[in-house]
């Protein structure tokens, strides 16, 4: 019996002649999904599958799905007959392009065999000719497919062999991804012993030793398994130590380890091979030769067998020496082997005569993280989910490691410097974790966990790049954009066009109990990033210019052009936060605070100048000049009545207009004239409080916020509780909302309270304004065309208050997950871009 090993993902070619019983083998052993049929492919393009003719279109077709599925990472089984060079060769290519094993099942039966089987199919009708030909050209072609075509191939002679075999699935030797951890990945040890020992006890490990007092091993009490990135040897003090420690850790199981360039290069010396001894290497071959020939020997075993990549924890965790992009993942080629071993390179070479090498990690857009090593740098930072642990040890550096699920840093400092670096430690990650274009006009759209892929139109994104590259906060402050908010139905109450009735039955009928009514300040909508410090805003957002924080608007624009009046609201916003002990409590070195900032005019002046004052000053000319006109022909005894009563009317309504607007605009002077409400704290370091916090709470915190504020700048915002079950609670919040709004205020916000129904889209607030208030909106004379106004339709205002809240919330996700800039951009720049969409801006 033959037992054939496949790997999981890869290419399985069978070769066999017309006839040998290839499509009967692929039903028996692999889904039909996996088959990709010569025969087949020739129906799809011509409607039959002996139609030669069709044969080029039928390959070309074959070869695109082969193409497809190999790149999708499936194992795929090509049934054709395959005797010949050149189409294996093409398939081969394919394999070659998708960085994938391939192997060959040759199905070996006698001619007669063959013949007798295609006899027995009508529909098959071969020129005699055709079956040895093809036997002449396997039995050609049959030692080059076993030893220089495929990494793997079976021959099955014979039918009884052809039906006892077996296939036997086998997972890629990178392929660790049942191991969840919990990890230590350690940097490059370069033959730092002293250090790694130094390293492995802050992290906890019991270091196990030999007779001679030299470490062999090391095990950690709560089973965390140490995971080595390579380059483990050269350069330092005491390569066969590190070498001893770590070959003893991985053979007992309590340590990983994927190979980097300098074991490769020790491993060829070791061999005999011509190599120039260079950058440490001589160190390692003098200090291996004071060691007995069985420890050289184990050492060049151990090194020669380690692979290039691990993909771990379900595939959320990639190691390779010098990183590896997504594409890569899983693979196994020697053009992946080779960019885990060296990276990639720009062809070009630094001052120094090093390789410039190809910032592959700016470019990274995969899910999994990715930790290496290979180019030292002074200090370990994060970059598109990416992160090099080579801080220079041997240089005199550090020696790091990563905590992982953790995402903590242990580090130890190097005795000394054990080897001059040929070039000085320089950090050229900064700052290149930014968002692309494509990352928002990919056509699959922007994920997010409330509405799934929410997509944004290219015209739309081209105006939110306008807005976002000329005016918008430096972008690593920028990590949320408030969504916009929908009204409730209209009223059908005489005289309103809002109503809470309305509000409150919409969530009643979604089958909510509670909703919570806040006082809607009307001012303009500001997020607050603060910082509890310096230090904070460096290690948190990578701030090196002594900023703590921003504040900026809807559309990302800082709120104050003023640099010194933000930094003074920050400084009273994190002092309110301080005295409220919110820093402790939240366990946090930083929040994003929701707000709205008063006054009005503090940002809108320009546009209360020119638009609502002007109107209300034409107004106020014109019709007490109008009515004049009007009384003085009603007394010759005109019969304008109707007329004069209605221009009468519409002065008082332009009065109404200009006192709606008025009473929140006053002069801003300084700091001591600006008031701010916040009202949600949607972020914390590890939590996103807007969805693991109901609005009570938030609103309890904005109330602390304000109690603890000894500068008067921040303002709380009144609530009401409403029991959507009690008639009552209902009357109760709509006379508390008759009288915000008696005076013009604005009128409030219903937030939904308690849980949300896991199968209906619920809005995440619905604002109920004012009759005043709403002719600021609508113009002073609104209220004589209410019929009219009470048709407007809201379904595409609903949807976009959806996704941008949906895009706002993955923003905060991203964030507090740790994750790289760009993806929380990914999710920011949507909320700008859909504001393009054409919605009615008075709703």
């Amino acid at each position: 019996m033959t037992e054939i090993r496949l790997p999981e993902m890869g290419l399985v070619v069978l070769v066999g002649v017309s006839g040998s019983g290839k499509s009967h083998f692929a039903r028996r052993h692999f889904a039909p999904t996996q088959v990709v049929s010569s025969d087949r492919c020739r129906a799809m393009v011509s409607d039959d599958e002996n139609d030669q003719s069709a044969t080029g279109d039928a390959f070309a077709l074959l070869h695109h799905i082969v193409r497809t599925r190999l790149r999708r990472g499936l194992l795929t089984v090509v049934d054709a007959t395959n005797v010949q060079v050149g189409p294996r060769q093409q398939l081969l290519q394919i394999a070659k392009e998708c960085d994938v094993l391939s192997v060959a099942i040759v199905l070996d039966v006698p001619e007669g065999v063959a013949a007798a089987r295609n006899a027995e199919r009508p529909e098959r009708d071969l020129p005699d000719h055709v079956i040895p030909r093809q036997r002449r050209e396997l039995r050609r072609g049959l030692r080059s497919l076993q030893s220089r075509e495929f990494k793997r191939s079976y021959v099955l002679n014979g039918v009884e062999e052809i039906d006892a075999a077996t296939v036997v699935r086998e997972k890629a030797w990178n392929d660790k991804r049942e191991l969840t951890g919990p990890f230590d990945l350690v940097g490059d040890v370069h033959g730092c012993r002293a250090e790694l020992e130094d390293l492995l006890a802050g992290l906890g490990y019991a270091v196990d030793r030999d007779d001679h007092g030299r470490p062999v091993g090391a095990r950690h009490p709560e089973g965390r398994t140490a995971v080595f990135v390579g380059d483990l040897v050269d350069r330092g003090p005491d390569t066969p130590g590190v070498l001893r420690l770590v070959m003893g850790m991985v053979e007992a199981g309590t340590a990983l380890c994927v190979s980097g360039n300098h074991e490769q290069k020790l491993v060829r010396a070791l061999n005999g091979r011509k190599v120039k001894v260079a950058h440490g290497l001589a160190e390692s071959l003098e200090q291996l030769a004071r060691e007995p020939d069985e420890f050289r020997e184990r050492a060049r075993t151990f090194m020669d067998g380690l692979i290039s990549h691990y993909v771990l924890d379900g595939g959320k965790l990639v190691v390779a020496h010098a990183g590896l992009k997504e594409e890569y993942h899983g693979r196994a080629s020697g053009r992946v082997r080779s960019f885990a071993l060296y990276g990639d390179t720009t062809g070009e070479t630094d001052e120094y005569g090093l390789p410039v090498r190809y910032p592959w990690a700016r470019d990274y857009r995969g899910k999994a993280m990715v930790v290496y090593g290979h180019t030292p740098v002074p200090s370990a930072e994060w970059l598109n989910n990416t992160i090099c642990l080579d801080t220079g040890a041997v240089f005199g550096g550090k020696l790091t490691a990563l905590r992982y699920p953790e995402k903590e840093l242990v580090q130890t400092p190097a005795h000394e410097v054990w080897y001059e670096p040929a070039r000085p430690l320089k950090d050229e990650s900064r700052d290149h974790d930014l968002l692309k274009i494509e990352d928002v006009m990919d056509a699959h759209g922007v994920e997010t966990t409330l509405m799934g892929r929410v997509s944004v139109r290219e015209e739309n994104a081209l105006a939110a790049l306008e807005v976002m590259s000329r005016f918008a906060v430096d972008p690593r402050w920028l990590v949320y954009l408030p969504p916009t908010m929908a009204p409730a139905d209209a009223s059908s109450l005489p005289g309103h066009l809002e109503h809470p009735a309305e509000a409150f039955a919409a969530y009643r009928d979604l089958g909510l109990t509670k909703a919570i009514c806040e006082e809607k300040h009307m001012g303009s909508r500001a997020i607050a990033v603060v910082a509890r410090d310096e230090e904070t805003a460096e290690k948190r957002f990578r701030m090196d210019d002594g900023t703590t924080g921003a504040i900026y608007t809807r559309t990302g624009r800082s709120f104050f052009k003023d640099a010194a009046r933000t930094d003074a609201v920050l400084a009273r916003l994190r002092d309110a936060i301080g005295n409220a002990g919110l820093w402790d409590e939240l366990n946090t070195g930083w929040l994003v605070l929701d707000c709205e900032l008063l006054p009005w005019s503090a940002k809108a002046m320009e546009l209360i100048r020119t638009q609502y004052a002007s109107t209300a000053a034409a107004a106020r000319a014109a019709l007490p000049a109008a009515s004049a006109v009007l009384a003085q022909a009603h007394a010759r005894g005109l019969d304008i009545a109707d007329l004069r009563e209605r221009t009468e009317h519409r002065a008082v309504n332009a009065a109404r207009f200009r006192d709606a607007f008025a009473r929140y605009c006053w002069d801003v002077d300084g700091i001591g004239d600006l008031r701010i409400a916040p009202f949600q704290v949607l972020a914390a370091e590890g939590e996103t409080l807007a969805t693991t916090r109901d609005h009570a709470w938030h609103m309890a915190m904005a109330d602390r916020l304000a109690a603890a504020d000894g500068s008067g700048l921040v303002r709380a915002t009144a609530t009401r509780v409403v029991d959507l079950a009690d008639p009552a609670s209902e009357a109760d919040a709509t006379s508390w909302w008759e009288g915000l709004t008696a005076d013009g205020g604005e009128g409030m916000v219903v937030k939904p309270l308690g849980p949300l129904p896991a199968d209906r889209k619920v809005q995440p607030g619905l604002k109920v304004r004012g009759r005043e208030y709403l002719r600021i909106i609508y113009g002073p004379d609104y209220t004589g065309h209410l019929d009219r106004l009470r048709a407007r339709f809201l379904g595409r205002k609903r949807s976009l208050a959806m996704r941008e809240h949906a895009l706002g919330l993955a923003a905060l996700d991203r964030l507090t997950a740790g994750e790289p800039l760009w993806r929380v951009h990914q999710a920011v720049f949507a909320v700008l871009a859909l504001e393009s969409e054409p919605v009615d801006p008075r709703l």
